[in-house]
């Protein structure tokens, strides 16, 4: 198994399946990018993934809650 930020533990089936999808990934992206693109879409990627499993897990913030923490940020 591998460790791969912030996600868990994989096994070869999930592996496989997470080097497809990174394939995938990778092929939509247009003809003229560099690895910084690359990985850059990967990362961005894995963060979006991260963020729809802590929502599952009731991690996430209400809308209210990002509007006010915005607004304070915003100041």
């Amino acid at each position: 198994m591998i460790k791969i930020i912030g996600l868990d533990y994989l096994n070869i089936f999930e592996m496989q399946y997470l080097k497809q999808k990174v394939i995938d990934l990778i092929k939509k992206l247009p003809e003229n990018v560099d690895y910084n693109d690359i990985f850059e879409a990967i990362y961005f990627q894995q963060k979006i993934e991260i963020g729809l499993r802590e929502l599952e897990e009731g991690k996430g913030i209400s809308d209210g809650e990002a509007r006010e923490r915005f607004k304070k940020w915003l100041k």
